[in-house]
This record gives C-alpha cells, structure tokens and sequence, in this order.
C-alpha cells in the first residue's frame, strides 16, 4: 500500500516508468503477487509482455480495457469480470475512452528481466 502521501490519487512513479494514480499490494508470495492498480483518467499500462508469466486481471472500477496483439483482442471489462493474458502476449491496459478504473492483477513473481516493454523491444503497437 502507498503510504505518506497526502492524496491518494496523487501520481507516482513505478519501477517500470508509467505512472499509476495508486499501487497497493494485497500479497507477494515466492511465486505470486496480487496487487490492486487505478489508473487515473488518460493512464494506462503501456504496451508490454512478460517472458515468463501470466497476467490476471479483475475489474473493480470500470469500465477498462485489455488489448493484446498476437493474438489480437480487446477485453472490455466491467467490474466483476476477468480477463487472462498469457506469457509473450503483448498488452496495453486503460480505462475505456481513456476514463479512469480500478483492477486487481494476479501475476506470478518474476525477474525484472522478464517484464519487457514493447517500445524498449523496437516493436510498435498502436491505436488499431
């Protein structure tokens, strides 16, 4: 959980360099983490993948949008629903039409070196 700040929808940075408008982390085992992230109104999850892992995602506040490319698909979640990414899928996470959403993600624990953003890749995804 983010502690010491003043607002709680005061932005933060993260060790992956987007921003969330909080982070709270429910449990970190050896090989799990479940945490809880809201994005504000225009952030997102930049286009990302993971190696080794899979990425769960529960919508609490919504509605929000997952979109992988290979294979290509748009999750529209409201709250109560789930989607799963699997591990070499890249995605992109945010709020429909930008708007902000809550959303629990359940992950295995892995190295820094598995989470790989797509832009750092040299490879492009965009709007479709």
């Amino acid at each position: 959980m983010v502690t010491g700040l003043p607002d709680r929808m005061e932005k933060q940075h993260t060790s992956t360099n987007y921003e969330l408008a909080d982070r709270e982390l429910i449990a970190e085992g050896v090989d799990l983490r479940v945490q809880v992230l809201t994005l504000a109104a225009w952030q997102c999850v930049p286009w990302h993948y993971h190696s080794e892992i899979a990425d769960t995602f529960v919508c609490l506040e919504g509605p929000m949008v997952v979109e992988t490319r290979a294979p290509r698909n748009d999750y529209f979640l409201m709250p109560g629903q789930r989607c799963a990414v699997p591990p070499r899928t890249a995605h992109y996470v945010h709020g429909q039409a930008d708007g902000p959403c809550k959303f629990l993600i359940v992950q295995g624990v892995e190295s820094t070196i598995s989470y790989r953003s797509v832009a750092d890749a040299g490879l492009s995804y965009g709007p479709a």
